[in-house]
């Protein structure tokens, strides 16, 4: 490993605090890069880590040491992608991170046409509900809901996901169908219990009227295909994206209600590691994608949605 590898490889150990993840990052194994790491800091006669069964952590001077490194190795990579820029090129590796309904029925048709585009561009996607540090995974870009907390992070905003109340037809025949929010009260209600405050719906009339109306059913579920799934089965009534329900209601077998008034939307944003300096493909990948989310984005995507997305949200 020569030395513009071995300040990759300390810089990626300081940063996720563990020799596996920086390795596993690097295509490397653990006991190698502990080897090139003990060469560096007998090359630099100098103790740069402390080692503990907590992990690892960078000593005084292996502290100042990273931040030097750190900045070598941004620029090293802008480099990189200037002269793929000038080529015309994207090219190298792309980790994209997304929550699985919106990776798997959105994200992933996107992600084939723009590999498609730039065929020198090798793609990791990881599809997980769980969050992720984007720098102690690795990651180059990922694409989250909601408004983003304060943080180191870069993002650019992309667009608006829009929720829609939905209901199959035979639930609506035995049941009645909703005239007001508050007719919600007497219904089964289907809850995505992975947002704040679920228990309770919140819509906006065309007249500024809110209403916040209370709740409950027989299921309360961290996964869109598990409601969407429930509604189909005419169980009750359920709040989720349109992107996950638009298919259904094309097909029939859902149908939207209290159609006049609206649900809140989340934003959707590109976030990235450094709000400086950001990669030619992280940049290009998003501009990819920014293109593809204004009006009713969810109907020109359906099109483009994998085969299966009717059963795999």
């Amino acid at each position: 490993m020569d030395r513009i590898q071995g300040i990759a490889l300390f810089v990626r150990v300081v940063e996720t605090g563990s020799f596996s993840k920086a390795a596993a990052s690097l295509g490397i194994t653990q006991p190698t890069a502990t080897k090139h790491i003990a060469f560096l800091e007998k090359r630099l006669g100098s103790l740069l880590l402390h080692r503990s069964t907590r992990g690892v952590t960078p000593t005084e001077i292996g502290a100042i040491y990273y931040e030097k490194c750190k900045i070598i190795s941004r620029e090293l990579e802008e480099a990189d992608n200037l002269a793929a820029l000038l080529q015309g090129e994207t090219q190298g590796k792309l980790t994209i991170s997304s929550s699985v309904a919106f990776g798997r029925r959105i994200l992933t048709p996107l992600v084939l046409q723009f590999m498609s585009q730039n065929p020198k561009l090798e793609v990791h996607l990881n599809l997980e509900d769980q969050y992720v540090n984007l720098v102690e995974s690795g990651v180059d870009l990922a694409i989250r809901m909601g408004r983003l907390a304060d943080s180191s992070l870069g993002s650019r905003y992309l667009g608006l996901n829009p929720w829609v109340l939905v209901a199959s037809p035979e639930y609506l025949k035995q049941h009645g169908t909703p005239n007001h929010p508050e007719d919600l009260t007497a219904h089964q209600a289907l809850i995505y219990s992975s947002v704040q405050d679920n228990h309770r719906w919140h819509f906006s009339g065309g007249d500024g009227e809110t209403v916040s109306i209370p709740v409950k059913g027989p299921l309360y579920s961290n996964n869109l295909s598990a409601l969407l799934a429930a509604t189909i089965g005419n169980m009750g009534l359920a709040t989720i994206p349109w992107y996950v329900a638009y298919h259904s209601i094309n097909k029939g077998t859902l149908q939207p209600i209290l159609t006049e008034w609206s649900l809140p939307s989340q934003e959707i944003h590109a976030v990235f590691s450094s709000p400086r300096l950001v990669p030619g493909k992280v940049s290009k990948c998003i501009d990819w994608l920014q293109c593809h989310f204004s009006g009713n984005w969810w109907e020109q995507l359906e099109a483009q949605a994998l085969p299966s997305d009717s059963i795999s949200t």
